[in-house]
């Protein structure tokens, strides 16, 4: 079974297409620059990639040009659309109503519209793109979405419900939702397989990446995350503030005279490393400016790893104990310094870290605490595309 995979942004459609016997995938890709120009830059597993300018005002011209990619040329991977099985899409927003993976009947797409006041930059873009797919493939192709939200629909009202007046939750849905839940879900099925099971045991899964988000997980089932209404709380990110005091932003908008849609813009693109170093939003050059002497690039080094630390113990305390600490995404897989400065000085959490395997095993997958640490520390490397096609696979095999 073949099945492709697509993320659609607002501008943008990723998409790969994954052999499910192997799990290997067969060629990736992404339409950029949609309703204002175009480009498209696909990758097939030998290596070559071919890059085209192309006009895509909507998402549907997109899916055709990518089509022609895939089924026509020299370099063409399938003969024929029908050889695609299903297509698997990435959703950000689920909202209350969806803690599962399903078929994108009508319904479906319907309510997950419904919700983009919740995510108003992704979720039109996904239903943009679902429809496309619907006139470009043919009629019956099982389409299913995957939500981010889904896998921290297991929290507790404790640990999902904010302070405020309740009939904000009654009206208008106002509660933590978390976001990068298929990741958080692959690193901890990938776990499972790694330790001999979940059940019972208490882990912190960190996804660290420009978008960096932690969640407690007790039993296999998420507790409690550090996103909440949108993927702004939380952790300091590239250029995401994280979580701040709500009356400093009021502050910032009375005193600057802002509005709503400035401060989010300020809050959501100008703000995390980029916003407190005035350097850059990327990790990699912000240690490198910090080597060369910038105290702002250290201060904001030194504040995402103390986050990191907190969290992991306050996460450890919420659930009674810890079991295991997983690193994923961009940062938490490349970064062994990053991994050095949170695990180290962590005994009392009962963690004995591995400085030798943690560089030894830096981008790859394996254990970094050692043998007698009562926590264990691991790197594991996330694929939430593979796991959107796995539930794609699912599904659609249940259909017969």
């Amino acid at each position: 079974m073949k099945v492709l995979v697509i993320n659609a942004g607002s501008s943008s459609l990723k998409y790969q297409l994954i052999d499910m016997t192997s799990e290997d995938v067969i060629a990736k890709g992404n339409c950029e620059r949609i309703g204002i120009g175009g480009l498209i830059t696909h990758k097939l597993a030998d290596g070559t990639t071919i890059q085209e300018e192309a006009d895509f005002p909507t998402h549907t011209e997109a899916f055709v040009k990518l089509v022609e990619l895939l089924t026509t040329g020299d370099k063409a991977v399938v003969t024929d659309l029908s050889e695609i099985a299903a297509v698997g899409h990435r959703i950000v927003q689920g909202g209350k109503y969806f803690s599962e993976s399903v078929l994108a009947t009508d319904e479906v797409i319907d309510r997950i519209e419904s919700i983009s006041d919740l995510a108003p930059l992704h979720n039109p873009a996904h239903v943009q793109a679902i429809r496309a797919c619907q006139k470009v493939f043919p009629a019956g192709t099982p389409q299913v979405v995957v939500f981010d939200t889904a896998f921290h629909q297991t929290m507790p009202p404790k640990a999902y419900m904010y302070g405020l007046p309740y009939e904000y939750y009654e009206k208008y849905q106002v509660r933590k939702y978390g976001f990068h839940g298929t990741s958080h879900r692959f690193v901890t099925a990938r776990l499972a397989e790694l330790i001999g099971g979940v059940e019972g045991k208490k882990v912190v899964t960190c996804h660290l990446g420009n978008g960096s988000s932690i969640a407690a997980v007790d039993n296999g089932k998420c507790v409690d995350t550090t996103m909440g209404f949108t993927p702004l709380d939380g952790l300091v990110m590239g250029t995401r503030s994280g979580a701040v005091d709500p009356s400093v932003i009021l502050y910032i908008m009375k005193h600057e005279n802002l509005t709503p849609d400035e401060m989010s813009n300020i809050l959501n693109k100008q703000s995390g490393f980029l916003g407190m170093s005035g350097v850059t939003s990327d990790s990699r050059d912000l240690i490198k400016a910090s080597e060369e002497g910038s105290e702002r690039s250290q201060e904001t080094i030194d504040k995402f790893r103390y986050q990191i630390r907190k969290y992991i113990g306050s996460y450890a305390a919420a659930m009674g104990g810890l079991d295991a600490v997983v690193f994923t995404g961009g940062i938490g897989e490349n970064s062994d310094e990053l991994r050095h400065d949170v695990c180290t000085n962590m005994e009392v959490l009962g963690i004995h870290f591995d400085d030798a395997k943690n560089v030894e095993l830096n981008r790859h997958e394996g254990k970094i605490s050692k043998d007698d640490s009562k926590v264990q520390v691991w790197i594991i490397p996330t694929n939430e595309e593979l796991l959107i096609a796995r539930d794609t696979k699912h599904i659609v095999e249940g259909m017969k």
